[in-house]
């Protein structure tokens, strides 16, 4: 066994942290080390504490697990407030969130490891893998276009359905500019048809979408396709890569990572650590009916399904921090990520899905900060990363060389932004 490393934090968090520096480094594990080596200031670190526990008083989460790496070492990991309201079970630094869409960027990788090996283009049409895809139509309302296509009548839905002038690509699916159930009409006429069953898999559910109307000419809009795009590409890497999209996951990223708790569905022996799930309410965070979230044993959601901790999550985003390497595994080129890292749409993010007005950009399954001070987040101009449906979120910050997450399992956005205030007013070089 090896020795703990030296590390400030309070008492209460060294003693949780305890039994996990005292074991070898896992594969791929980030190491720990001392905030002040890494420019960063162990007695300002300390606000990012007392900014959660802030949140934990006003009753809006129950608990958090934060952490911050710079320079390739973990300068700050602490549990805040409780795991469960209910049996007052203490946060602890190795509990698992549900991370909804920071699926997303995993997701990515995936599909770019596939790229480099040649199996895919990002300018290849879907239907080069799933032939379904080939003859896409688009909903367009009844009062924006005229003369009405021959064969509609007066007495038709309130909707046109038009040739998609040129089929949706991987880039599309990545970007969220392919109009795939999207938010719009082709996904309202999509949630009538229940396309998927619950004995549904990526492979028998996402040729059905190739009949779905798209929400928007291909390559026009930015919209979120929130399940179904990622879930298509999800696919695409299964059918190129001849593996179960959970098997690739597992065999490509997550073990040469090191993340160790890391899944679609959470094993018996790990479900203790589950963070309970709750839900706002004006009276206080009842508990979510659902507590499994998305996750399911045989269909594995690409955009949204993932569970994981704080630690594990690290490895993944550390690897891209580091230019797609972590501990001598290389999962992409710098290339690669920096194309990943890359605005791929122009103006059409800015101020969609709640994100600021300005100084945004959309890269390849992660959100690009093109300008700190346009976007009036507290982040450095070029960082990139996603959050989840439940308030869990992940910046890399290349310019810093830092990796920072906050995991929380109730969708307050004000506790992501106090996070990042605490963690950019402690660097102190």
């Amino acid at each position: 066994m090896t020795k703990a490393r030296p590390m400030i934090w309070s008492l209460a968090t060294r003693a949780l942290l305890g039994a996990v520096l005292a074991l070898p480094l896992a594969a791929g594990q980030v190491p720990v080390g001392k905030p002040e080596e890494a420019g960063m200031s162990t007695e300002r670190l300390q606000r990012i504490h007392q900014a959660m526990q802030r949140h934990i008083d006003a009753g809006v989460i129950s608990g958090a697990v934060t952490v911050v790496a710079r320079h390739g070492k973990i300068v700050h990991l602490q549990a805040h407030g409780l795991m469960d309201l209910e049996t007052k079970k203490s946060m602890a630094p190795d509990a698992i969130f549900r991370i909804a869409s920071m699926t997303k960027p995993i997701t990515g990788v995936a599909v770019m490891m596939m790229v480099e090996e040649g199996k895919i283009r990002l300018n290849d049409p879907v239907s080069k893998f799933i032939p379904e895809f080939k003859d896409t139509k688009v909903a367009v309302a009844r009062d924006s276009i005229s003369p009405r296509p021959t064969g509609q009548r007066s007495g038709d839905p309130d909707f046109y359905l038009v040739p998609a002038w040129r089929e949706i690509t991987i880039r599309d699916l990545l970007t969220h500019t392919s109009g795939l159930i999207s938010g719009g009409i082709g996904a309202r006429e999509a949630a009538k048809l229940n396309l998927k069953s619950p004995a549904d898999t990526l492979a028998t559910y996402v040729p059905k979408l190739g009949a779905v109307a798209l929400d928007f000419q291909p390559g026009t809009q930015w919209a979120y396709s929130g399940a179904a795009g990622p879930e298509v590409l999800g696919r695409i890497v299964e059918i190129v890569s001849g593996q179960a999209y959970d098997q690739f996951l597992r065999t490509r990223v997550f073990e040469p990572l090191g993340m160790k708790d890391t899944f679609f569905y959470p094993p018996d022996d790990r479900r203790s650590r589950l963070v309970t799930l709750y839900d706002k309410s004006p009276a206080g965070l009842p508990k979510s009916a659902n507590q499994d979230g998305f996750s399911s044993k045989t269909f594995f959601g690409a955009g949204g399904s993932l569970m994981s901790t704080a630690e594990d999550y690290l490895q993944f985003a550390q690897m891209l921090c580091n230019g797609g390497r972590l501990n001598g595994k290389v999962l992409l080129s710098p290339r690669t990520v920096q194309l990943m890292a890359s605005n791929h749409v122009g103006e059409l993010f800015n101020g969609k899905l709640g994100r600021p007005a300005r100084g945004m950009g959309y890269g390849l399954l992660v959100g690009v900060v093109e300008d700190a001070v346009a976007s009036g987040l507290r982040v450095s101009t070029g960082s990139f990363g996603w959050d989840g449906a439940y308030g869990t979120q992940a910046w890399i910050d290349p310019t810093e060389k830092m990796v920072t997450i906050v995991m929380i399992q109730t969708q307050v956005t004000a506790v992501q932004r106090d996070f990042e205030n605490a963690v950019m007013q402690a660097i102190m070089e």
